[in-house]
């Protein structure tokens, strides 16, 4: 007779309820909450968008009185403030919650040299605003908005420089250089964004170049893949196994892209294959394999989850637990957009997972670009608008039968 073999373990996976409500919104008043939906209900509408960023856009033209009316609508939605000052109210209030805060200098379209290297000199202040302290967990830049996007172009397509263009590669890369080394000095992980696809190939080499100085012991510099990209999965790929052949870590933020309408019509302007994956279900695999690609290589990484969809969060949770590694395992966050995705963000941290928020600021009439491409990407990803304005409504409704 065989000895009974003991039952064989079975690990359970519990993931966090992304519909609570109560904790989503704990942070919003009634007020808040109701001004949250009005919002959204524009946003969810085509044409109001269109006209609402016409109007602002004519009126900050002409120097009309709507700054209050911007800062008490939009801009309080979606930015931490106009300095880092005031963004750092915004970061004290995240925190409450177990959410942490990057610090996101959201002026776009400056593209001469002193506005450059303002914008550096606005990076390195975050990088110190965020050296010791637990509520900054990381730093950031868009590369566009250190080097021109015309020299990023050339560098990326190979072609040959004129004087003026290699002058200002040169600066963009001092600048970036810089940057990267005072969050080395500082200890504060660094997020790189990404940009267009014919700006990307110089993006991509120079932060390898300052992973593999900067990222020996632990991921510090961050690139950025969109994986709406049907090669990224296996750049990804490529980026693991030369860092482990050369010996340094990985940094990745993961997110699906910002540029899809663009790079589609660019493609079929100049006559190119779209480097857009064909629809929503091959881009979806291409992002979920990507998460299971970096938890089997977390050795080797540092991963931000940059995602406001629901079914790749709760995976890489769920990719964490069949790996056994802890909810806060540093080399692991989740991050949203501020004053979207809340049920992610907050349940999440509530969950015990490391959460982190993308927190723009800067005056108001130069940060408006960034609000209204916010306002323009809301209004073409109708599922994600139709999402945020159901769980108001929920929470509304939870509050009025409390």
């Amino acid at each position: 007779m065989q000895p009974q073999q003991p039952p064989t373990a079975t690990r359970t996976t519990v993931l966090p309820d992304l519909s609570n409500t109560r904790i989503a919104f704990a942070h919003m008043n009634n007020a808040g909450l109701t001004r949250a939906y009005w919002l959204f209900r524009v946003i969810g509408t085509p044409w109001l968008t269109a006209l609402g960023s016409g109007l602002t856009k004519v009126a900050l033209a002409l120097h009309l009185p709507v700054k209050g009316l911007v800062k008490a609508t939009v801009f309080k939605q979606f930015c931490g403030g106009e300095s880092i000052e005031e963004s750092l109210r915004t970061a004290r209030n995240l925190a409450k919650r177990g959410v942490g805060t990057i610090l996101d200098y959201s002026v776009e379209g400056e593209d001469d040299k002193e506005a450059m290297d303002r914008t550096a000199e606005e990076t390195l202040r975050t990088i110190a605003a965020a050296k010791g302290d637990p509520d900054i967990p990381f730093s950031v830049f868009k590369p566009s908005g250190l080097v021109r996007t015309d020299v990023l172009a050339k560098v990326s397509a190979g072609e040959q420089m004129d004087p003026d263009e290699a002058a200002a590669w040169a600066q963009g890369r001092k600048r970036v250089e810089r940057i990267c080394q005072a969050a080395h000095d500082a200890g504060v992980p660094l997020l790189i964004d990404a940009e267009e696809s014919w700006t990307q190939d110089a993006v991509d080499d120079l932060v390898r170049e300052m992973m593999q100085r900067y990222n020996k012991e632990r991921a510090l510099i961050y690139s950025t893949v969109q994986l709406y990209r049907h090669d990224r999965l296996e750049f990804l790929r490529g980026e693991l196994d030369r860092a482990k052949a050369e010996g340094y870590h990985v940094g990745m933020k993961l997110v699906r892209g910002a540029y899809m309408e663009k790079e589609r019509e660019r493609a079929a302007q100049m006559g190119y294959a779209s480097p857009i994956g064909k629809d929503k279900a091959e881009v979806d695999g291409f992002y979920n394999d990507a998460l299971r690609l970096c938890v089997q290589h977390i050795g080797r990484m540092g991963v931000l989850n940059g995602t406001h969809n629901e079914t790749s969060t709760l995976l890489l949770a769920e990719l964490m637990q069949e790996a056994g590694l802890a909810k806060n395992d540093p080399r692991i966050h989740f991050g949203q957009l501020l004053g979207m995705s809340d049920n992610i963000s907050f349940n999440m941290a509530a969950a015990g997972y490391n959460v982190v928020k993308y927190v723009p600021y800067g005056p108001v009439r130069k940060v408006l670009p960034y609000l209204i491409r916010r306002a323009e990407e809301n209004t073409s990803a109708r599922g994600q608008t139709g999402r945020e304005l159901a769980l108001i409504i929920a929470e509304r409704k939870r509050r009025a039968k409390a």
